[in-house]
């Protein structure tokens, strides 16, 4: 008998190691509908401890999760990759330390761990994960993510880490839903001693564990992401200035960059301090002043880890649009995620539109503050191009949605055209006074908040939120607008038709909704502004040798369909 309560007693403490096979049926996705196990926790700190070996392509060590208790729950569910074995789960509790029963499934990255007694709202729990393993290996990073074991061009090891779009339970254990960032996260990685390990936040300190390793002491002292959470490491060489923010305030700005790409690395950095000044004019502050602004040099394209963006473009202009507009849309396209994404962060990846549709936008823009108006113009007729026409795939759902829902297909690339897009045409509709004071106040809805750097300037939202805060800033009644281009994926339709004498213009969008869209003619060279009918309706006569020309400066997104007299 005793035999037997042994083994049952392994059973629900351990797991077995996932074959290689099984874990491919795994779907690598993160978020989705909150489960009531999820809700019942709010992560409030992760203290990682973890020693990478790029050798073998390994990681071992340990995750502590703090959290406070929302909702009675007898156990809570976690996620880690099940190709990554748990060794041990244990909850500490003042200088008592207890091992925990779990429960994993080798076909899903949720796993439970269950307590001996229902825990009670206002209460508090720290547990600590043990685990080890080789983590899943990025088939296409930044895109389809994982861990990045590359080699730089002296062939020593250059290790990164991209999971957006699938979730940092890819290499640490934690709880796996965007609506709880915890509030500071300590990220302590052991890696070989002549390596150069980046990370997010500050530096505290370098320690000696054994012979031939370091670790790296990092903390972030605000709320982050979880997918955020990252690592980089290489024989790095660095190059740093302090900068002064529009506060007033002083923080560095940090590359780290490649020994053999040092001298790129020098040419390339005037332009970090350039474009941080534009994105403190258009939206406030740079939200995370009291840790730095960093940039590493990583071995995949490029993303937004908060404040240690990761670039892996060519040190060159005109990255990501194939217009000569003259800096490197790469680097500011991840710069502008440390406002749409990290200060503003969408509660459920339904509103991820506001980090890539938001980050999209600000190329256009930089373009036109440093090029003009005419190089903005043609980076919106590239973006244009990349907007596919919907019929069932709407760019900002109601329902909740997971990573894999709302960036797969031709959705994804809709989120970042579209959503930059629709910001355009709402340019055009409230004019550019009320347009960049609403991206001020969408940053941060108080002034008095600019001055914060502690994290409590750094909240959810949603595009209700952006809608509401567009209403407050213009006085104007917008939810048309919202639901005609992000809450359901027709494209309006104008429906020119120019007759002996006049010209009819008629907006048609689905049935059950509106678009009082008012619409800029030029006539004969003269631009007018025309407002439709209840119906939809512009008309207007017009001698037929007079030309007429459309939206002549393309502000809105709509389909054009030419009719004919007599129809």
């Amino acid at each position: 008998m005793l035999r037997v309560f042994i083994a049952f007693l392994l059973l629900c403490l351990f797991t077995v190691r996932v074959s290689p096979a099984l874990a491919q049926s795994l779907i690598y996705e993160s978020g989705g509908v909150l489960t009531p196990e999820l809700a019942a926790t709010n992560v409030h700190y992760y203290d990682l401890d973890i020693k990478v070996n790029p050798a073998d392509s390994t990681v071992l060590g340990s995750v502590e999760v703090h959290f406070h208790v929302v909702n009675p729950s007898n156990r809570i569910e976690l996620a880690l990759d099940p190709r990554l074995a748990i060794t041990g789960i244990e909850r500490i509790k003042h200088t008592e330390t207890t091992h925990l029963r779990y429960i994993r499934s080798d076909t899903t990255r949720t796993f439970y761990v269950y307590f001996n007694q229902t825990l009670q709202p206002g209460s508090s729990e720290i547990l600590r994960i043990h685990y080890e393993g080789k983590p899943r290996v990025a088939p296409r990073a930044p895109w389809d993510g994982g861990m990045v074991w590359a080699k730089t061009p002296s062939g020593d090891p250059w290790v990164g880490v991209a999971v957006q779009g699938n979730g940092a339970w890819l290499w640490w254990p934690n709880k796996d839903h965007p609506s709880d960032r915890p509030d500071s996260v300590a990220i302590n990685i052991t890696m070989p001693d002549d390596l150069v390990v980046a990370s997010n936040g500050r530096l505290r300190g370098e320690t000696v564990p054994e012979e031939g390793w370091k670790t790296w002491h990092w903390f972030v002292s605000t709320p982050i992401s979880n997918y955020n959470v990252t690592l980089n490491a290489a024989p790095y060489e660095i190059i740093s200035e302090p900068y002064e923010s529009i506060t007033g305030e002083e923080f560095d700005i940090t590359f780290w960059v490649l020994p053999e790409y040092l001298e790129k690395g020098k040419k390339l950095f005037p332009q970090f301090a350039e474009q941080m000044r534009f994105m403190e004019m258009v939206a406030g502050p740079y939200p995370f002043r009291a840790d730095k602004y960093g940039v590493v040099h990583s071995p995949y394209l490029g993303m937004e880890h908060q404040s240690i963006i990761a670039y892996g473009a060519n040190f060159e202009n005109n990255n990501l649009f194939g217009i000569e507009a003259g800096f490197d849309d790469l680097h500011q396209h991840e710069l502008a995620h440390e406002w749409w994404g990290n200060l503003v962060t969408a509660w459920d990846w339904r509103d991820f539109w506001l980090h890539e549709g938001f980050g999209t936008y600000m190329q256009p823009l930089y373009a036109e503050h440093i090029a003009g108006k005419e190089v903005y113009r043609e980076m919106m007729s590239y973006i244009r191009t990349r907007i596919i026409d919907e019929t069932d795939r709407e760019v900002a759902p109601r329902e909740s949605m997971s990573s894999l829902e709302i960036t797969r297909g031709t959705r994804g690339g809709n989120v970042y055209f579209k959503g930059a897009w629709f910001l355009h045409t709402l340019r055009y509709l409230v004019g550019d006074d009320l347009f960049f004071t609403t991206l001020r106040r969408f940053a941060y809805p108080d002034p008095a908040m600019e001055e914060v750097t502690d994290g409590s300037h750094m909240r959810y939202a949603t595009t209700d939120d952006f809608l509401y805060t567009v209403e407050a800033v213009t006085g104007m009644e917008l939810g048309w607008l919202f639901d005609v281009y992000l809450r359901q994926p027709v494209i309006p339709e104008l429906y020119a038709t120019r007759r002996t004498g006049y010209v009819r213009l008629q907006w048609i969008v689905p049935e059950g909704y509106r678009f009082p869209m008012p619409l800029e003619v030029a006539i004969d060279g003269e631009v007018v502004t025309l407002v439709p009918e209840r119906s939809g309706v512009i008309s207007f006569e017009v001698p037929d040798h007079i030309e007429v020309e459309v939206d002549p400066n393309n502000w809105i997104l709509k389909n054009v369909r030419l009719g004919f007299e007599g129809e």
